[in-house]
């Protein structure tokens, strides 16, 4: 069991760092502006690098897909682990998805783009992008809050006990900037900064998943992992252990 255990955190683990793929952007000239850019622009269909970023997108979503069904197959689950397993799994299948539905242009850098996605005379792969994207954002978001609370409430993996909910907080806050800046953009109010906004709230992802990762590789009992949960505080079990010394 420890065996499937860390190769389920070793596939998290590199999801999350192909999840962080765009950051290449940053030593790479993708012709896009990352303040107001989509990460999806860069694997649209008509960008240069565009086959890279979807390659990456498509990586990460299915090394996080193996990794949640492969902790999801380990004994001992209790219904809230599971059910985070399960949002992560949601989450890496529609990133996956996602890579396979890029959009044909890039609206923030093209007007013309922008123009014809406002008129509807885009291809559907960018309204079916859309749902996948949003399916993704949903799982992972799900999978942010149901991991973390049983974390806490078992007393499981300190760590993502302790950072958990920091990360969710400003995931949310994130997630939030997103989509007031897609909102503005789709009304011709400019991007506020939607790139930047989107680029935060891929990063945090992919910082919790990796979270994850580091937590089920390195506990012996945690969600998933087959062990008895001490319900008692931490603070009470080391006064025992200090009073029997």
């Amino acid at each position: 069991m420890r065996a499937r255990r860390r190769t389920a955190a070793a596939l998290l683990l590199l999801g999350a760092v192909a999840y962080t793929a765009w950051v290449l952007e940053l030593v790479v000239a993708t012709g896009l502006d990352p303040v107001d850019a989509y990460v999806s622009e860069l694997a649209a269909a008509d960008q240069p690098l565009g086959g890279l970023f979807r390659a990456t997108d498509l990586a990460a979503g299915l090394l996080v897909l193996a990794g949640a069904v492969l902790a999801l197959s380990l004994p001992g689950r209790r219904p809230w682990a599971t059910a985070g397993w399960g949002a992560l799994a949601l989450f890496g299948a529609a990133t996956a998805l996602d890579s396979r539905l890029p959009l044909s242009c890039a609206p923030t850098d093209d007007p013309e783009c922008a123009a014809r996605e406002t008129a509807g005379l885009v291809p559907a792969t960018h309204t079916a992008h859309a749902v996948s994207s949003s399916l993704a954002m949903l799982g992972a978001l799900a999978a942010l809050a149901l991991l973390t609370f049983t974390a806490r409430r078992y007393a499981w993996w300190p760590p993502l006990g302790r950072w958990g909910p920091p990360l969710l907080l400003a995931e949310l806050a994130a997630t939030f900037w997103t989509l007031a800046a897609v909102a503005a953009f789709t009304t011709g109010a400019g991007t506020w900064a939607l790139g930047l906004g989107q680029r935060l709230q891929v990063l945090l992802v992919a910082l919790y998943v990796a979270l994850v990762a580091r937590c089920l590789a390195r506990a012996g009992r945690s969600p998933g992992t087959g062990g008895r949960p001490d319900r008692r505080p931490a603070g009470e079990s080391e006064r025992e252990t200090r009073g029997h010394g």
